[in-house]
């Protein structure tokens, strides 16, 4: 049976729910915090980074806060079923990952530099779970908009891998695949941790950080 199938395992696309062609909920126009809009179009020569690293209260809320970021948004990406909703995506049978959309000033902040983030702020080594929240929807991933965001992500991705495997950690799991579609989430997820300050944040870092000169040399 369909939910027979490991929190674990990514779910195939003959048994991934079917989905639907709109949204059955309301996103927001705006961001919470800063009233900028969260859909685009963005302003011209601002660009878009999308991660998955476990629970998206707490990502989003990280990137928020960072120099250069324009603003914010939480989704779904990364699986098959269109339009899901956030009960289906924690049933794992839509195949997505819990992810932040950053829009960020590239004069501003470089995609180096938000990618180091992004590798600091979680544990890419725990595979499709993010501290105790356990199942493909918390796996961590990078998701690109391009060939330079690949190649830079793919970067990361080796040296980061680099410096943990010689302290001792395991391997780094982080998907690096091409965009797709992000999915909004519905809106009492977007920037949920500055409507509750006190609510739930799960990530496990590994404490270790970005070595961002030598990957912004690399790159």
């Amino acid at each position: 049976m369909v939910f027979s199938r490991p929190k674990t395992e990514l779910v195939t696309p003959e048994r991934a729910l079917r989905g639907r062609d709109h949204y059955e909920y309301a996103v927001p126009d705006t961001h919470f915090v800063n009233g900028r809009p969260i859909k685009p179009p963005f302003p011209e020569g601002l660009q878009q980074a999308v991660f998955g690293l476990g629970c998206f209260w707490g990502a989003e809320e990280i990137f928020w806060g960072e120099p250069g970021v324009w603003t914010t948004a939480v989704g779904y990406t990364g699986g098959i079923t269109a339009h899901p909703d956030y009960e289906e995506v924690c049933s794992g049978l839509t195949g997505h990952t819990e992810a932040a959309l950053v829009v960020f000033d590239p004069e501003k902040t470089t995609y180096a530099a938000i990618v180091a983030k992004f590798f600091e702020v979680h544990d890419p080594t725990q595979g499709m779970r993010q501290g105790n929240d356990v199942g493909t929807q918390y796996r961590s991933g990078i998701y690109y908009f391009d060939e330079e965001q690949r190649a830079t992500a793919e970067k990361a991705k080796a040296l980061f891998s680099e410096t943990l495997e010689g302290l001792g950690y395991g391997k780094v799991t982080t998907e690096i695949a091409p965009i797709g579609e992000f999915f909004y989430a519905e809106g009492y997820h977007q920037q949920y941790l500055a409507k509750n300050p006190n609510g739930y944040r799960c990530h496990s870092t590994t404490g270790v950080t970005f070595p961002l000169a030598r990957l912004e040399i690399a790159s």
